[in-house]
């Protein structure tokens, strides 16, 4: 089994967001209520900051990556930091924010938002594709976990508190087919579905929030793994690194008690596992 070893010691309030440049070669994620974009570069810890909550990414070429906020999505150049609006997102509610993200294998991004503070069911996923923005299912209070099977033809997500990860079938556009079905049932284990990312082989890594690991579930859904983490809150996981080997997993300090992050420091800092998948590359978004 891997170990969990300290990436960057940087204690974020909510760590989200786990991402791979395969361009730049640099691990990067979000601290999501620092309002903060992060990476590693020269052992130093680098920020690119936001004037709102930022929360999931996808690469469009070198310099560029489109970021979802709690406004808009936009276009970051990671060289100069400026920072260009595409479109808004839910600009006009100010109690939501985008939450969970990832770009499919068609050159679409997917993103979700949630209203801070609730979970009332008042989210919901949307697809970026082709310069439209367009909302794919809402009724959802925390969506997580939005990834894709390697053939393009299936997205995962979770509504959080349902406990529940759900397929939904793609069209060869990567469109959505039908409606999503239960895959992970995780209400009798009591544990809580954030952030996931499949392997090469279609395998699916599920960050458990308040569980201190990774559960690994083959694509018909079986658990065939788990690997601890030293942060209770663990929240969203990617592969990278030479060949694929790396699984960088964030956590989260948030709603911890004073005593229990004095106990542990390792609350909130962002981890690897070496030696695990191999993963793949994150597909690029089209703008």
């Amino acid at each position: 089994m891997s170990v969990a070893r300290t990436f960057d010691a940087t204690r974020c309030l909510l760590g989200e967001g786990a991402f791979w440049h395969p361009v730049r070669a640099r691990f990067m994620w979000f601290d999501i209520l620092s309002m903060r974009l992060m990476s590693r570069e020269a052992g130093q810890t680098r920020i690119w900051s936001f004037n709102s909550f930022a929360s999931a990414m996808g690469w469009v070429d070198r310099d560029r990556v489109i970021v979802a906020t709690a406004t808009d999505l936009r276009l970051l150049d990671l060289e100069t930091g400026t920072q260009e609006p595409l479109c808004p997102l839910e600009a006009d509610d100010p109690a939501s924010r985008s939450n969970d993200g990832r770009a499919d294998p068609h050159g679409g991004f997917w993103c979700s938002t949630m209203r801070i503070g609730d979970d009332g069911g008042a989210g919901a996923i949307y697809r970026y594709f082709r310069g439209q923005l367009t909302r794919l299912r809402d009724g959802i209070a925390i969506a997580n976990a939005i990834c894709f099977a390697p053939s393009g033809r299936v997205a995962y997500f979770t509504d959080t508190p349902t406990r529940q990860v759900m397929r939904w079938r793609l069209d060869a556009e990567g469109w959505p087919l039908g409606e999503p079905e239960p895959l992970i049932d995780l209400r009798p284990a009591g544990v809580n579905p954030d952030g996931m990312v499949t392997d090469a082989a279609g395998n699916l890594w599920l960050a458990l929030w308040g569980s201190g690991r990774v559960a690994v579930f083959s694509s018909e859904g079986r658990q065939c793994g788990s690997h601890p983490l030293p942060a209770a809150q663990s929240s969203c996981p990617v592969f990278g690194g030479p060949g694929y080997t790396t699984l960088l997993v964030t956590s989260a300090a948030a709603e911890l008690s004073q005593p229990d992050l004095t106990r542990n420091a390792a609350h909130g800092r962002t981890f690897a596992l070496r030696g695990l998948g191999p993963g793949r590359p994150e597909p690029r978004v089209i703008l």
